[in-house]
């Protein structure tokens, strides 16, 4: 991934030298020549993805595809990292080291903890929270009113989605993920995060961005401090984020990095509005 905005983008190649400068290895290698598994790896598919999702940004700046500033921004989970850097809160630098750091103690966690995520689908949040009491899981995804992502131990989640089926669920999908991120599993991960982000440079935000935890805008240093510190234990409000937008006024939606997926989200709660994905370089 990112190999033609690296090939065709002067801008572009400066975030993944400042990547591989960060990371003190070639993660652009890694990026564009895999291999898959390694890639999949926390602690390598946060870095990446963030660096390519900064790099279709800065491509797409070049050009002029993108000229006006922005109402908000946000991100979905390490997508707020990219938010943030894109608002001017973290420079790349210091977005992406902290960003390696909150990487390494997930994946710390997660071999503490097995654990595992599942997609409900049919069922509304209220429905899901009260599955998840049952079962000793967590909520971590709030994706659409009606589609969320469950985190927990194996047992957890197995217990969550059979409950879940049973209450009417059209349907209910374990997710290929190496651990239960934003449940109470990488609560190990918190402290250890929480001094990095003590030592790094905050900014105050250039324009609001909307957080994971609470779905309203971020627009102080603190605020972005308690933000990071809470997230990964956190439910991701991403529909009440992208709903708080659309009531804003925003009316276009630009997904920048790898996948459509939020482009998608979009598209389902916010009909009328004009969406734009930037997964690569843009033909003129």
């Amino acid at each position: 991934m990112g190999r033609d905005v690296w090939e065709r983008s002067a801008a572009a190649r400066r975030v993944f030298e400042a990547a591989d400068r960060v990371m003190g290895f070639p993660l652009s290698a890694l990026c564009f020549e895999g291999p898959d598994e390694k890639l999949r790896e926390t602690e390598f598919a946060q870095p990446a993805i963030l660096a390519t999702s900064l790099a279709c940004l800065a491509a797409a700046l070049e050009r002029g595809d993108v000229a006006a500033r922005p109402a908000f921004t946000a991100g979905h989970s390490l997508g707020e990292y990219t938010a943030l850097i894109a608002a001017g809160a973290l420079s790349l630098e210091e977005g992406l080291g902290l960003l390696r750091e909150r990487a390494r103690l997930m994946a710390e966690a997660s071999r503490a903890e097995r654990g595992t995520l599942a997609a409900i689908i049919g069922l509304d949040e209220a429905a899901v929270r009260a599955i998840c009491r049952e079962a000793s899981a967590d909520v971590c995804n709030l994706n659409l009113p009606a589609q969320t992502v469950i985190g927990g131990t194996l047992a957890a989640v197995a217990r969550a989605s059979d409950l879940a089926r049973q209450r009417g669920a059209q349907r209910v999908q374990e997710l290929n993920v190496s651990g239960a991120f934003h449940s109470r599993l990488m609560q190990p991960a918190v402290e250890g995060l929480k001094r990095a982000i003590a030592a790094v440079r905050v900014s105050a935000p250039e324009v609001p961005v909307v957080a994971n935890a609470t779905a309203q805008p971020l627009t102080t240093e603190e605020a972005v401090r308690e933000e990071l510190g809470v997230q990964i234990v956190s439910p991701v409000r991403w529909h009440d984020s992208v709903t708080l937008m659309a009531a804003a006024g925003v009316t276009t939606f630009i997904e920048f990095g790898p996948g459509r997926v939020l482009t998608g989200l979009a598209r389902r709660l916010v009909a009328e509005a004009k969406l734009v994905n930037v997964s690569g370089w843009q033909p003129a």
